[in-house]
């Protein structure tokens, strides 16, 4: 139990002031002083999703499906980041990350996002400059504001990490009309960069579209779902 009971705030976990929540705030400094990670051949940052547990998300599921495609449990760790600051995902049960309420995606007060951007890329900055020695590769799969967070944390700390999709795909795709202009981590262009990504990591051929076998059946009977745990960037 990262804050016991007795020690936690009023507060409620709802709303913008999340990100700042004093047991949000405690919680992200344990992992950052006291969380020892794993030492993994990849981590791959993936962004919070409204549906909790993440793991038991549609978003983390789909990850997972490519993700697990190619690497074994003993071979990667899964960090979350965004709303929830920097989570590794086997955390992901614990209070407070199992039990706040707040979709940056649907904010539109300037002051909140760039209170996001700074603290959330100083906090990322940190995980990266504390677990140089912990993995060979980084990969992190984002868009909008939590993709932004991650480049400014690279560049903080300049430790190399792979961000897809690339910038390549995602101008391609990029539909002004829709409401998050850069569409959803679940086009299929941007699930094959990410496909690649891990496969370039770990010394795979990446000459063929590795992702395309992915069950189309899975998408579909997923649409709903999809819809309510990343309606922050669907229109």
């Amino acid at each position: 139990m990262i804050i016991p009971e007795h020690e936690r705030s009023a507060e409620p976990l709802i709303g913008e002031k999340v990100i700042k929540h004093p047991d949000m705030v405690k919680a992200v400094e344990w992992v950052l002083t006291e969380y020892e990670p794993p030492k993994r051949e990849i981590c791959i940052f993936v962004p919070c999703s409204k549906a909790k547990p993440y793991h038991e998300s549609p978003s983390h599921k789909m990850f997972d499906s490519i993700i697990f495609r190619h690497l074994t449990h003993d071979q990667v760790h899964v960090v979350v980041f965004g709303t929830c600051g920097v989570t590794p995902r086997e955390l992901d049960t614990e209070y407070p990350f199992m039990d706040y309420q707040f979709m940056l995606g649907r904010c539109d007060i300037p002051k909140v996002k760039r209170e996001f951007h700074k603290l959330e890329s100083q906090r990322l900055a940190r995980y990266l400059e504390l677990t140089k020695q912990h993995y060979r590769h980084r990969i992190a799969y984002c868009l909008g504001d939590f993709r932004l967070a991650m480049e400014k944390a690279v560049e903080l700390s300049q430790v190399k990490v792979d961000i897809v999709p690339k910038p390549g795909t995602m101008e391609k795709l990029h539909n002004p009309d829709l409401k998050f202009s850069f569409g959803s981590l679940y086009h299929q262009e941007y699930q094959s960069d990410f496909d690649e990504a891990i496969c370039r990591a770990v010394g795979l051929d990446t000459s063929n579209d590795t992702v395309t076998d992915i069950q189309a059946s899975n998408v579909q009977t997923t649409n709903v779902q999809v819809t309510d745990d990343s309606d922050w960037y669907i229109k």
